[in-house]
Formats: C-alpha cells, sequence, structure tokens
C-alpha cells in the first residue's frame, strides 16, 4: 500500500522452519545481470533481494528496486514476495504478487533473471564414541 500511512508491524509467527533446512539446500543463481553466475545460498526464514547495501541479495543493477522482493521460508519450502518494486517480481514468465517456488523456476526482477535451485540433502550420519578401558 502506498498511502504514506503504512507501517510495518512484526507478525507473530511460528518457528523457524528449519526442519526443510535439514533436509534441503536452497539457492538462488543470478542468471542475467551483473555478476551473472553467482550463487547465493539461502539460510534464513527471509532474505531481502534488492540494490540496498543492506539486501541479503544485493543486485547492483538500476531495474532492480532497493527492496525489491524478499525470499520467504515457511514449512515447504521458499517462497518470493514482491515488495511493492517499481519493475515488479515475474516468475516464469507470470507477475506474481507473492508465489512459492519451486526447484528450476525462473524469476525476473527488472532486467535480472535468477534461478531457485532446491537440492535434498544426505541425512547427518550419526556417530558414536566409544572409550576403549584398557
Amino acid at each position: 500500500m502506498h498511502d504514506g500511512r503504512t507501517r510495518r508491524v512484526e507478525s507473530i509467527e511460528p518457528e523457524p522452519a528449519q526442519p526443510f533446512l535439514e533436509r534441503h539446500r536452497a539457492s538462488i543463481t543470478l542468471l542475467r545481470g551483473p555478476a551473472a553466475g553467482t550463487e547465493f545460498l539461502l539460510q534464513g526464514r527471509r532474505t531481502i533481494i534488492g540494490r540496498s547495501p543492506g539486501a541479503g541479495i544485493r543486485i547492483d543493477d538500476a531495474s532492480v528496486s532497493s527492496e525489491h522482493a524478499a525470499l520467504e521460508l515457511d514449512g515447504e519450502g521458499f517462497g518470493i514476495r514482491d515488495l511493492a518494486s517499481t519493475n515488479h517480481v515475474f516468475v516464469n514468465g507470470a507477475e506474481v504478487l507473492s508465489s512459492p517456488l519451486k526447484h528450476g523456476d525462473r524469476i525476473r526482477l527488472g532486467e535480472c533473471e535468477l534461478q531457485y535451485v532446491v537440492e535434498e540433502r544426505e541425512p547427518d550420519a550419526r556417530a558414536w564414541s566409544l572409550e576403549d578401558d584398557a
């Protein structure tokens, strides 16, 4: 909303969706734009994409807003939300305000194109330490 009276309110949310990150490795790869080929590993519940120096994924391109979009984690995986950007957010060619993401989705922010990649992780092997009584 752009009425000048909008304020940010912290929402009450359940605990982080860490089980997803324990079972999966999620990343964003910049396909087109400055620093094309760069991969950004997603590790937190919310990552801002934009030109701002404080953005978790910083894209230094004039077609990208300071805080263009947010990648948000829930129990099923990551989704993307448009943060009232000038040039909008497109997933697989369709304009979205908010959308869940699946492996291989192409995201366009301004003139930049990114790809969402999810890989399953091998479960951590359990290890025990036995002490010798000798």
